[in-house]
């Protein structure tokens, strides 16, 4: 299927690696020019040479910390009309609620919604003026799944789901969707990490951790990344300018909720 964006620009929040680095692929395949953000230097320029030498689309990259004002500010030089925007971001670690201070908060709010919500500030009054925008946000099924573990993660990206789906509604005549990715067990070095967690609190071994972890997954399997580039891609296409605010959970089907 043509997705009909070939062409356009986009900007992909944290994608030298893992799933941002996912749908930076999967939409340089479909022929969009795309702007790289990551934090790792190195990581991120061999992230841009295996894009462009793979795809042949222009590719940008921005090194920085995406929470920060200068980094978004960079991305913006470095594409100022974008037709696209994923935001992406690292959580934060899992612990316990009793040992997180307002530091604690303030740090997940700032990377895991005030981030995005200012880059789509940045971006939305250009997508609505030129007819053209899609934005996805890279969220987590704890959204819908809360664990206390992960409540740093899932009170800020619950709020910037809230807060999009009400932009969705806004900006939804003026052909800009707003969406939301839920992953959940996806093959990423985040999910070795946490592997390696439980593994080191239940005595056993990562690969032991691993069959615990696809076990628990309806799929038996953890998710590729490149399962959720094409999600995102697709998302992105303008065959999508019917879905908005919507959260679309890649989870190998093991949500048991109805919505």
């Amino acid at each position: 299927m043509d997705l009909g964006i070939s062409g356009r620009q986009a900007i992909v929040c944290a994608s030298s690696r893992g799933l941002g680095r996912a749908c930076a692929a999967a939409l340089a395949r479909e022929g969009v020019d795309v702007t790289l953000n990551g934090r790792d230097p190195a990581a991120l320029e061999e992230a841009v040479d295996a894009i462009s030498a793979t795809h042949g689309v222009k590719v940008r990259a921005v090194a920085g910390d995406i929470a920060a004002e200068a980094t978004q500010q960079g991305l913006l030089t470095a594409c100022p009309s974008p037709d696209i925007l994923v935001n992406n971001n690292g959580g934060p670690a899992p612990g316990r609620f009793a040992d997180w201070d307002r530091d604690a908060w303030v740090g997940a709010l700032d990377a895991n919604m005030l981030a995005p919500l200012a880059m789509i500030r940045a971006v939305l009054e250009g997508m609505c003026e030129r007819g053209f925008g899609r934005i996805v946000n890279i969220t987590s099924a704890m959204v819908k799944t809360p664990l206390s573990p992960m409540g740093l993660s899932t009170g800020a990206r619950t709020g910037l789901t809230s807060m999009c789906k009400a932009l969705a509604r806004d900006v939804a005549h003026r052909n800009v969707t707003i969406n939301n990715l839920l992953p959940e067990r996806i093959d990423t070095d985040r999910q070795r990490g946490m592997a390696e967690v439980h593994a080191k609190i239940a005595g056993i071994t990562i690969q032991e951790a691993y069959d615990a972890i696809k076990a628990s997954i309806a799929a038996r399997r953890l998710g590729r990344p490149e399962e959720l580039g094409d999600a995102c891609a697709y998302l992105c296409s303008a065959q999508a300018g019917f879905i908005s605010g919507q959260n679309l959970q890649l989870d190998g089907g093991s949500y048991a909720g109805l919505i």
